[in-house]
């Protein structure tokens, strides 16, 4: 038969395919032995051959050692690959997935078990494949029983997630700081915690195994103390309970399995567990700790104020929102353009002679206008800067206004170093400015 074996280069683990580490493309080196056999068998079995692959970098691993570092380590919740790539330019060492947030973005629904594994694991992969950082995934209770949770560990391995989070939940599960809560009997939860690990050691990977327990709420203190330790005996890398109510019942649940990391769950904006600084979670003795809604919740109030200036005629205020080159910068196109370089062949560099707009922010688009109108009173009312670009397109079709030759204005635009292009006063009083930037 057929078979690929996989050697983690930093981990020195291995593993085969259809379970196991399946390499990012930008992480991993992969070469085939020489020479190459493909042997056919009497019996018809599937040809075999062998593949070694060396990580050049296993976020696992990375992830295990952030858990041995001395501190706290906080990590935000993302919930695409743009909040994660933020999240590692701010310069957090790790960040998690976010079922809720993820639910919120990519279905528009609650996180009350809406979101399926299939759309968990399409969403993680974009994740994990934008960032260096390792990430910790939200796997809600596995999807299933002790068979389910064995093909979710694998496929978050296979997704490149360096940590999992598998939770004690009935399906459909109800999200950690809300009512309906329930969980699966003691037996259960600690079954899934035992096929995960198992579902690793097949895998040959190293993925971190988080333990999470939400009887806290669901029944009593007592019992999710109890689950956790269980759930560290069972082999679980990292432990957590949800919604602990008070720092007295943090302080009581980091003193269980000593040997164990702690997790924290900080919810902003009125959770029931009270939000601590950094260093009064590493003084109880917390090791990790994540910051579920932050990234979601500023991004919800930031839309609908955006939405209600547009409504209102109006357009967010400068100050609300990045520029445009800020925006172009922080997804990367000036990066592009400067390894694009690396590949530019003489043809690229004739046809870029011939026609200067190849580059679609080089030339009038490289410039900004401020637009800025105050009324007759002294009151300003407008002060916008857009793109000179976007009037590129309207010129064409409408090359005078006002008696005003706007396709000249800009054609010029290009050669000019900037300053006041136009200063007039309209028909109601109002001075409008155009400055090019």
């Amino acid at each position: 038969m057929m078979s690929c074996s996989a050697t983690v280069g930093r981990a020195g683990a291995t593993a085969t395919a259809g379970g196991g580490c399946v390499p990012h493309l930008h992480h991993f080196r992969t070469s085939f032995s020489s020479p190459f056999q493909l042997q056919s068998h009497r019996n018809s079995k599937p040809l075999r051959a062998t593949i070694t692959i060396s990580c050049s970098s296993n976020k696992a691993k990375q992830l295990r050692e952030i858990l041995d570092s001395p501190g706290v380590h906080q990590g935000p919740a993302c919930f695409d690959a743009l909040s994660a790539n933020l999240v590692q330019s701010a310069g957090f060492p790790l960040c998690f997935t976010s079922g809720f947030s993820i639910s919120a973005s990519r279905l528009g629904l609650p996180d009350t078990g809406y979101l399926s594994y299939g759309e968990i694991f399409d969403q993680g992969l974009l994740i994990t494949q934008s960032v260096d950082i390792p990430v910790i995934g939200d796997a809600d209770n596995g999807y299933g029983n002790a068979m389910n949770v064995k093909r979710t560990v694998k496929g978050y391995v296979n997704a490149g997630f360096a940590g999992i989070i598998l939770e004690d939940q009935v399906s459909p599960k109800a999200c950690g700081h809300t009512q309906g809560r329930k969980v699966v009997s003691r037996e259960e939860a600690v079954m899934r915690i035992k096929a995960a690990v198992d579902a690793r050691n097949e895998s040959g990977s190293d993925i971190v195994i988080v333990a999470r327990t939400d009887a806290r709420q669901a029944l009593s203190l007592d019992e999710a103390l109890y689950r956790s330790r269980a759930f560290a005996d069972a082999g679980a890398d990292v432990v957590f309970i949800d919604a602990l109510a008070s720092r007295q019942e943090m302080e009581a649940f980091c003193q269980v399995s000593p040997l164990v990391p702690k997790m924290a769950n900080m919810l902003e904006g009125g959770g029931k567990t009270p939000i601590l600084t950094p260093l009064e979670l590493e003084d109880i003795g917390y090791k990790i700790v994540a910051y579920p809604l932050s990234l979601i919740g500023v991004s919800i109030r930031a839309m609908q104020d955006a939405l209600t200036a547009i409504k209102g005629g109006r357009i967010p205020p400068p100050g609300s929102m990045p520029t445009f080159e800020e925006i172009k910068d922080t997804l990367g196109f000036n990066a592009y353009y400067e390894e694009e370089k690396r590949y530019a062949t003489s043809t690229d560099q004739l046809l870029s002679k011939r026609d200067g707009s190849r580059d679609p922010f080089s030339g009038i688009w490289s410039r900004t206008l401020r637009i800025k109108i105050t009324g007759r009173d002294g009151v300003e009312k407008l002060d916008l800067r857009i793109p000179a670009g976007f009037l590129d397109g309207i010129t064409n079709t409408v090359p005078a206004l006002g008696g005003v030759n706007l396709k000249k204005l800009l054609d010029d635009a290009t050669d000019e170093i900037g300053g006041k292009l136009l200063d007039f006063n309209d028909r109601m009083g109002d001075r409008i400015q155009v400055f090019l930037e």
